[in-house]
């Protein structure tokens, strides 16, 4: 179990650094999704959930959709989030690139406080100690924390295990014990470090399982099922006959839920970094790039 974290963990980050370093002004967005996608799947691993690639005020949940042909900007800020996983055990990373240059000291905040919860993340720390921290490192650099998107316990073929990573003092006294495998992904924010729900992101996730009459809706679900369990999947991928149709048929009916896009209330620009971590006392971070 813990080799296949941190075999996750080696791709991710390598996957994620091939990423960074394709997104730059005029490049397609659509381009950087499949190199990542295409590393992770060169070293035999599976994504945990489609590639993000939020912009802006977008804090999460921005993915891209089949033939599209969105472009970066010079002025954007490019949250990358992506997920890998070896035999459902999943590593989950993030960081942010500013094509502006001119958002450096908010790229900073959320890296300093990653760097900070990682530095405290062993047994026995309670989780709002680490939001605490991460609260602290991002205000004193004169931004908000985005106090109601969180870090995660991981599991196997589970994104959002039982315990959140707050990144503010939620007052949660629950601790860290030894192995559990978290992530921690401090948001910081020029606006209010609230997230609202936007338009529908083309992810979706399984919710429940019943009868279908439809037979290509039927034969989603079995791919679905076989494809991913539950972890979150995209309209790319799933190449099938009728898809539009079927995934809204099985949306219509509960069987699938789609994720919104998440974006920052004031529409005020975010970063983003993210580390998963096995906690020990000498704790294991998967995802640093060797």
């Amino acid at each position: 179990m813990e080799a296949d974290y941190i075999k996750a963990g080696n791709i991710a980050a390598r996957a994620l650094d091939i990423g960074k370093k394709l997104v730059k002004e005029d490049a397609f967005l659509i381009d950087v999704a499949n190199a990542i996608e295409k590393e992770v799947f060169n070293k035999n691993a599976k994504l945990a959930f489609p590639v993000n690639i939020s912009i802006n005020h977008i804090a999460a949940h921005n993915t891209v959709m089949p033939d599209d042909a969105r472009r970066f900007g010079s002025d954007d800020l490019v949250k990358l989030d992506i997920g890998v996983h070896i035999n459902g055990f999943i590593a989950d990373t993030a960081t942010t690139i500013d094509l502006s240059k001119k958002n450096s000291e908010l790229v900073i905040a959320s890296k300093e406080a990653l760097d900070a919860a990682l530095k405290s993340a062993k047994p026995g720390i309670k989780v709002c100690e680490i939001g605490s921290i991460i609260h602290d490192k991002i205000s004193s650099r004169g931004f908000s924390p985005i106090k109601n998107l969180s870090g995660h316990m991981l599991n196997q073929y589970k994104i959002h295990g039982e315990m959140t990573i707050p990144n503010y003092d939620n007052g949660d006294n629950r601790v860290l014990g030894e192995g559990m495998v978290i992530a921690i992904e401090p948001f910081a924010t020029t606006g209010e470090g609230i997230v609202t729900e936007g338009k529908p992101s083309g992810i979706y996730r399984l919710e429940k399982r019943k009868p279908v009459r439809d037979i290509n809706a039927r034969k989603f679900i079995e791919v679905i099922e076989m494809g991913f369990k539950n972890l979150p999947f995209s309209k790319r991928s799933i190449n099938l006959p009728m898809r539009d149709f079927a995934l809204s048929l099985l949306e219509k009916e509960g069987i699938i839920f789609q994720y919104p896009q998440l974006i920052e209330r004031s529409r005020n620009l975010v970063s983003q970094a993210e580390h998963t971590i096995i906690i020990k006392d000498r704790p294991i971070i998967t995802t640093m790039l060797n």
